[in-house]
């Protein structure tokens, strides 16, 4: 996997494609072709610059949720032509820099750039008062070859990052992975729960997902999964996920990510999980008691077993339960 570094331990001298990039979407890819193919004929490292934080955590102390978090970013964007990718810590200094002293302390000093790629909307400096043309007239007073690519739009507007966390918010993973070009994915490590839906027939593991990845609306879906490590590397898995809280088990607990692997019987307790939901089953709703719960539970199971199965499902067979938290071993029965 190609390497996530600092400013200062960046290899250089480096061609690099500078911003977000979260998502990494068609308009994004653009950007990172356009430094790929120029960096390997003039000897440059390829190289993709992101910030981290978010801006807009720093300036204005909202929460930002990443579509692809640093160790994600990786490993799409090594098939990229991408040697590295590189962090750069942005703070109130940074904030404050104008845009020479961003290009002459950052671009110049610390990435030693001499190519560099940007959106045609990028903006940079304090209050955001650079802009493509600012950046153009910077880089040729320091030898630095600029190249703007143009944004990317469909009949429905601007290919964004915005519109993909829409569709994700709205449950409509199909539109997601249209405008990523990919399945939208997210992954946990898989932690002990409190065992009820053992009780109830219906057992789950419980994945602890970094908070600052951005997930889809709540719900039920239908979903693929992968054991990451030397347990069934790579082998996809039908399952079941439960979004959300456990508005009928207990209505005052946290939200949860609870996945039940349709049809097998796997020790999963520590294991890192990769989860690819497909479909929104259903949206969450509160049942009359345990009994309703179990019946709908064994709905979603014949909803996901269809779904997942006409697309060539492994090892489907069992219904999943969609709420009680179990423990990772209790998907040995």
């Amino acid at each position: 996997m190609i390497p996530l570094r600092t400013p200062d331990q960046a290899a250089g001298p480096a061609a690099i494609a500078l911003g977000s990039f979260d998502g990494l979407h068609e308009g994004h890819r653009q950007v990172i072709a356009s430094v790929v193919e120029r960096a390997v004929p003039a000897g440059l490292v390829p190289t993709v610059v992101s910030f981290w934080p978010h801006p807009r955590e720093v300036l204005y102390g909202e929460t930002r949720l990443r579509l692809d978090l640093p160790a994600e970013k990786l490993e799409l964007l090594e098939p990229l032509g991408i040697d590295q990718l590189v962090l750069v810590p942005f703070t109130p200094a940074l904030a404050a820099l104008n845009p020479a002293d961003f290009v002459d302390q950052v671009l110049v000093q610390q990435l030693r750039a001499e190519l560099v790629a940007v959106g045609e909307n990028f903006r940079f400096g304090a209050g955001r008062s650079g802009d493509i043309h600012t950046l153009r007239e910077l880089g040729a007073a320091r030898g630095i070859e600029v190249l703007v690519q143009p944004i990317l739009r469909d009949s429905s507007g601007r290919l964004s990052s915005s519109r993909i966390r829409r569709a994700l918010e709205a449950g409509d993973l199909k539109e997601a992975s249209r405008l990523l070009a990919r399945p939208y994915r997210f992954g946990g490590r898989v932690v002990r729960g409190r065992g009820l839906g053992r009780e109830l027939g219906w057992p789950t593991a419980n994945l602890q997902v970094d908070g600052r990845k951005f997930l889809p609306q709540q719900g039920v879906y239908a979903a693929w999964v992968w054991l990451q490590g030397e347990r069934l590397p790579g082998e996809r898995l039908a399952a079941v996920m439960n979004l959300g809280p456990q508005p009928t088990v207990d209505p005052t607990a946290p939200s949860a990510v609870e996945v039940h692997v349709l049809g097998r019987q796997l020790e999963l307790e520590g294991a890192q999980l990769v989860v690819e939901p497909v479909a929104l089953l259903r949206q969450q709703e509160r049942f009359e008691n345990l009994e309703a719960l179990v019946v709908q539970i064994g709905r979603d199971a014949a909803r996901a077993e269809a779904l997942l199965l006409s697309a060539g499902g492994v090892g489907v067979g069992q219904p999943p339960a969609d709420e009680g938290g179990d423990g990772p071993q209790q998907q040995n029965p």
